[in-house]
C-alpha cells in the first residue's frame, strides 16, 4: 500500500471500510497478532467477522477493537518488556504510561472477548472491572511482558470509522486459558490458525495484508521476534499512504 494516493487507497479499501465523513481524529485501537509454530510454519490466528457487521463484515481480522482508557488501571504481573514500552510511548503524542498500558491491555481483553484466548499466568486474580470478570473467573493474571510491538497504522480520513491502531504479537504458549467456545462477545464467527502465506491468501483488509507481509519479513530476520525490532509505521500524508519505521 505504501505510495498509493488516497484515491487509490479509497478504491482498495471501499469494500473493507464505510466511506464518508467522520471523526477527524483517529480513536486509540489495538489488535493482536496471536502466533504458534507448526513444525517449518509459523500460524497465525484470524477470525471472520459477521456478515452482518458494519465495519469490515465478514472479512478475517486479527483480535482487536477501541482502547478503553479503564484498561490501563487493570493490575498486571509483568509490565511490558522495556524497550516495547518505549516504542509504545513513542506512539503516544502526550506520553503517557497508563495509556500505554490501556492500548497493550485493550489487546489482551478483545482476544478474550473475540476469541475466549486469556493471556497471563494461571493464578488467582481480582479486579472490579467488569470487562476483566473473564480472567477473574478462570483465575489468570494478565501480563504484558510477551507482547511485542510490530506495527502501527492510523485509517485515512474520509472514514467513518479511524483508528490509531497498534499491532501488538504474542505466541499461542503465552495463553493460559483458552475458552472451548471462544469469547463471549461472538464477534467472530469463525476462529481458524492459517499458516502466515495462506492468511496473506484470505480474504483480509488490504492494510491486514500489508501488517503480514511486514511480520513475516521480521520473523525471517528474528524468528523470536525480539523485543526492540524496527515499527513499520503507515498512515496517510499530503494524499499519499506513506511507510516510516521508527
Amino acid at each position: 500500500m505504501q505510495g498509493l494516493t488516497k484515491a487509490q487507497v479509497d478504491k482498495a479499501e471501499g469494500r473493507d471500510f464505510a466511506l464518508g465523513p467522520g471523526p477527524k481524529r483517529p480513536r486509540d485501537a489495538a489488535t493482536l497478532i496471536l502466533l504458534d509454530r507448526k513444525g517449518e510454519d509459523v500460524l497465525v490466528l484470524m477470525g471472520r467477522r459477521h456478515a452482518s457487521h458494519a465495519f469490515m463484515p465478514g472479512k478475517f481480522v486479527f483480535p482487536g477493537g477501541r482502547t478503553d482508557p479503564d484498561d490501563g488501571r487493570v493490575p498486571v504481573t509483568d509490565a511490558l518488556d522495556p524497550q516495547v514500552e518505549a516504542k509504545l510511548l513513542s506512539t503516544i503524542a502526550r506520553r503517557s504510561l497508563t495509556r500505554a498500558r490501556a492500548i497493550a491491555l485493550s489487546a489482551i481483553r478483545e482476544t478474550y472477548e473475540e476469541a475466549g484466548l486469556l493471556i497471563g499466568r494461571k493464578a488467582p486474580f481480582a479486579t472490579a472491572k467488569a470487562d476483566w470478570q473473564g480472567f477473574v473467573e478462570n483465575g489468570v493474571q494478565p501480563t504484558l511482558q510477551p507482547l511485542r510491538l510490530v506495527a502501527r497504522a492510523i485509517t485515512p480520513p474520509g472514514r467513518v470509522r479511524r483508528f490509531d491502531t497498534r499491532f501488538l504479537a504474542a505466541w499461542r504458549s503465552d495463553v493460559a486459558v483458552e475458552l472451548p467456545n471462544g469469547g463471549p462477545t461472538n464477534e467472530l464467527e469463525e476462529l481458524v490458525w492459517l499458516p502466515l502465506g495462506e492468511a496473506r491468501q484470505a480474504d483480509i483488509p488490504a492494510i491486514t495484508r500489508t501488517i503480514l507481509e511486514e511480520l513475516q519479513q521480521r520473523l525471517t530476520a528474528d524468528p523470536l521476534l525480539r523485543p526492540g525490532g524496527p515499527i513499520p509505521f503507515y498512515r496517510m500524508v499530503r494524499n499519499s499512504f506513506v511507510r516510516d519505521i521508527f
